[in-house]
């Protein structure tokens, strides 16, 4: 079908006007609006981050690092991310833009940071987009192997060949899903979130149920919620590196504030809502699994490096026996598969975004007549993924772990970014109001702080080569040389874009100081 070019073209008027509840205008992209209300955008943030998918494959690396004070450091990688959001609430306010992150960092910095910023998100989704697949395939075979009793089915995920083609297939109904707009993605996500919550609910009270009954069971301390009690500041921020990767995805809310009812208000409020349920969610599963099996590192504890890279499907027979112990497998599959269809809108509507202001090439900006989405966007960014995926796979396991490892690194890029254009933004207004002094400048800074933090220790670990897998290119640990790498090769593809579209990179299409442009026909 033809697809409609929301760039201007020749004979359109363009006009500033005030964006919605603000004072810098947006561009008009043609996206279907007022598509989801405040629960459907809560459930979609949730479904991004995939917090069953997150929690079998990070319960126990976080084990390993802190201990017991596994909880705590829930909480510590709670408190950037709370910050960063309350940074996204208020720069919805003014400008609810499905660019986010792109587009309110140019109108701080500039375009050159701001285009960085958007490549740090898009590859960022990329490469989750592919472990999503890789994931949802493994769980896929495991349990069809545990439905049938057979376990010559679940080894099928063993074949390369069968994995592959699996997990191209999941991409494909994800990117078809994606395609057809928020209507349809909100209708699935309401049932996979739904059982992945009401499931890990049964998980947490069995396991409840249980403390006591293993020889690693441990008796709850309130000093699991002490920080300060981690053995050392290194396992600390490696275990803060994790929890972090562990809330990611709530900004898909912000993403979709185009196609959201109450534009201005209601994706921020979604953000924080969806942030709420998931730290609700990592604190009751940490402290509940560590009170059934412990975080050591022999038998069912946590921290057993044979299991803990997923540690449900350790723990899914004897906590919650044969037959309950499935639906802990459905609802990992289930968890990996949302993520897998909704991260789709944070990665498809940025690139609309970034080619509807000239900074990339002009065919990502046509939205689909009929469904309203960024059609070439998603299907692009689907194949990017499968292809990803099936490269990286074929070449070598070693380098997609690192990939993985890597993906903190463009995480903390961006949110930081992020967190400071706001304070940047709202610079002339901090004094109007104690209100503004905290929500839209010390707040955002702070959180800007913590992840800048992080991600220069992240930076300087990752140079060691025991970091990740433990390869190495020339010495250098290869997480390091991907992470920076892949950061280096948005910087040559945007001086090749400067060259192609000087007028995104001059500040003539959106500014620092003049409102956004919106196109009338």
């Amino acid at each position: 079908m033809t697809q409609v070019d929301v760039r201007p073209q020749a004979g359109d008027t363009v006009r500033d006007v005030p964006a919605r509840g603000g004072t810098d205008g947006v561009r008009s992209k043609g996206l279907g609006g007022n598509s989801v209300g405040l629960l459907g955008s809560a459930v979609i943030g949730i479904s991004t981050v995939a917090p069953v998918y997150c929690l079998t494959s990070t319960l126990g690396s976080t084990a390993g690092e802190v201990g017991l004070q596994m909880p705590a450091v829930f909480l510590a990688g709670f408190l950037p991310m709370l910050l960063v959001a309350f940074a996204y609430r208020e720069l919805n306010k003014v400008m609810p833009d499905c660019g986010t992150s792109f587009t309110w960092t140019v109108k701080a910095f500039g375009p050159k940071l701001g285009w960085m910023c958007g490549w740090g998100l898009v590859i960022a989704t990329i490469i989750v987009l592919s472990n999503l697949a890789g994931v949802a395939t493994s769980y896929f075979w495991l349990l069809a192997g545990e439905i049938t009793g057979n376990p010559s089915i679940g080894a099928l995920d063993d074949n390369k060949a069968v994995h592959i083609v699996t997990c191209l297939a999941l991409i494909a109904a994800a990117t078809a899903i994606s395609y057809r707009g928020m209507t349809a993605t909100k209708g699935v996500q309401y049932t996979l979130v739904g059982l992945q919550l009401v499931v890990l609910a049964v998980f947490v009270g069995m396991a409840l149920s249980k403390a006591g009954s293993f020889e690693s069971s441990v008796d709850f301390s309130w000093s699991w919620m002490n920080p300060f009690a981690v053995q050392s500041f290194g396992a600390f921020t490696a275990g803060l590196s994790l929890s972090i990767f562990m809330y990611w995805g709530w900004d898909t809310c912000l993403t979709a504030n185009e196609e959201t009812v109450g534009a201005e208000k209601t994706p921020g409020r979604a953000a924080l809502i969806a942030m709420v349920v998931l730290v609700g969610s990592y604190l009751a599963t940490g402290v509940a699994a560590q009170m059934a099996v412990g975080s050591g590192d022999q038998g069912l504890g946590l921290a057993n490096p044979e299991t803990s890279d997923n540690v449900f499907a350790a723990l899914a027979g004897p906590v919650m026996g044969p037959a309950l112990g499935i639906l802990l497998f459905l609802a990992v599959l289930a968890s990996a598969a949302a993520s897998l269809q909704t991260t789709f809108i944070p990665v498809a509507r940025t690139v609309l975004a970034m080619s509807a202001y000239e900074a990339l090439p002009a065919s990502y900006a046509k939205v689909h007549p009929r469904f309203k989405t960024p059609g070439k966007a998603t299907i692009v960014a689907g194949v990017a993924t499968g292809v990803f995926y099936t490269v990286m796979t074929l070449v070598s396991e070693h380098v997609l772990v690192d990939t993985i490892y890597a993906l903190g690194l463009m995480i903390c890029f961006y949110y930081a970014l992020t967190a400071f254009a706001c304070a940047w933004y709202f610079r002339r207004e901090l004094t109007a109001s104690f209100r503004d002094l905290v929500f839209k400048g010390l707040f955002p800074l702070l959180g800007g702080l913590l992840l800048s933090a992080v991600f220069g220790k992240t930076l300087y670990d990752m140079w060691d080569p025991a970091y990740g897998s433990g390869s190495a290119v020339f010495g250098v640990g290869s997480v390091f040389v991907i992470g920076v790498g892949l950061l280096l090769l948005g910087l040559v593809i945007m001086l090749v874009m400067r060259a192609k579209s000087p007028a995104f990179f001059r500040g003539e299409v959106l500014t620092k100081e003049t409102p956004s442009l919106v196109v009338e026909d």
